[in-house]
């Protein structure tokens, strides 16, 4: 019998605020996602932790990964909780209403079918395009393109993928929207076509 379905398979001590999730989505052991929407198919793996983001379909999200940390006001006196988080502090005092309103706003843009590795970061308002890969340990600063694979501290290009021909017709096909019995009924061509074979059946 198949794991995953149309409801989400959450592991335990997982901590969800405010997320929507589409149909085969998996969530991690110990993940905490807030403010997160995510596409069908998606799944991220132990101790993910993802903030204010939009990921597409058929994203791979490695374990320890992290996705639109949250900043620090770094142009007050001091970076502190206290500026923000007040009331932890003081009976009196209110949270700054404004500096949550703007932590919200700086959505991370994750795409189909791209992979996240391992205790990677991708920073607020950073897009990840359709089929892209970050490397493990890489810290994303800036958008990446769709089909490219990015490394580094601060992540930089590595290669493309597939050449540009190629992503382009895979971004038209966008399989990623065929309804669950056609990828089961493709799955053999999936696992065996060459690309350039696949998108040639499939156009």
């Amino acid at each position: 019998m198949a794991r995953l379905s149309d409801e989400p398979f959450i592991h335990p001590d997982c901590e969800l605020t405010e997320c929507r999730f589409g149909r085969f989505v998996e969530i991690g052991r110990g993940s905490r996602l807030a403010h997160v929407e995510m596409g069908d198919y998606s799944y991220c793996d132990r101790y993910a932790d993802i903030a204010n983001a939009s990921v597409g379909k058929f994203a791979n999200i490695a374990s320890f990964s992290r996705i639109g940390p949250t900043d620090h006001p770094m142009q007050q006196a001091s970076l502190h909780h206290f500026l923000y988080r007040s009331d932890d502090y003081w009976d009196e005092a209110d949270r700054d209403a404004a500096f949550f309103a703007h932590r919200l706003s700086r959505r991370a843009q994750i795409g189909h079918d791209s992979w996240i590795g391992h205790n990677a970061v991708v920073r607020p308002e950073v897009s990840v395009g359709h089929g892209a890969v970050v490397a493990a340990g890489a810290v994303v600063t800036k958008d990446v393109a769709p089909y490219m694979i990015v490394a580094g501290v601060p992540a930089v290009p590595l290669r493309a993928r597939f050449a540009a021909p190629v992503a382009e017709r895979l971004m038209a096909l966008a399989w990623w929207d065929w309804d669950h019995a056609t990828l089961r009924d493709r799955l053999g061509d999936f696992r065996s076509l060459p690309i350039e074979a696949f998108l040639e059946k499939y156009e």
